[in-house]
């Protein structure tokens, strides 16, 4: 596979079956049908179950991630848009915060691989899409079959994570 990186760390093997929620913003048709074959097809290869859902746009992505952990049985996730620099501020307001929101859920114990691409023109898009790299929704979903094996390894977690602020809020 071609790529940033040549190192493959391969797909963990799971004795219990796995169910993997797709979140999608399909802003760019063609982009996103690249992403959702490239981390279908690591998915199947794991002989992960999964589910796709789409959501309005990339700063939406984390929240519908963490509606699902609250709401639904899902075991890992994989975290899918493409976001091109344009002519204001919004570029880096869209690709910080979905950043934060995917890594704060992941600080929370989630299994997550992010492969919001954020990219300066639809040339590097069409580029990054590519489903041989390593580093797009192939590798997303890579990674958040990585976690989770290494969740699995560990098992349970120990008690709550971040700080209880009551009423149920936590912060991590």
């Amino acid at each position: 596979m071609a790529g940033h990186s040549d190192y493959d760390m391969g797909l963990p093997d799971f004795a219990d079956p796995v169910k993997a929620l797709i979140v999608i913003a399909p802003y760019y048709t063609a982009i996103s049908n690249a992403q959702l074959a490239s981390a279908r097809g690591v998915l199947d290869r794991a002989g992960a179950g999964h589910d796709t859902v789409e959501v309005a746009g990339s700063l939406e992505v984390p929240t519908a991630i963490a509606m699902a952990e609250r709401m639904s049985n899902y075991d890992c996730y994989v975290a899918l848009g493409c976001v091109i620099r344009g002519r204001t501020s919004h570029y880096d307001v869209v690709v910080n915060e979905s950043a934060r929101g995917i890594m704060l859920l992941g600080l929370q114990g989630l299994c997550i691989g992010n492969g919001i691409i954020t990219v300066e023109n639809m040339d590097q898009a069409e580029e990054r899409a590519d489903a041989d790299r390593l580093d797009t929704a192939g590798g997303a979903a890579a990674a958040s079959l990585n976690l989770l094996g290494l969740a699995r390894k560990w098992g349970r977690p120990k008690g709550p994570m971040g700080f209880d602020m009551g009423d149920g809020i936590k912060l991590a």
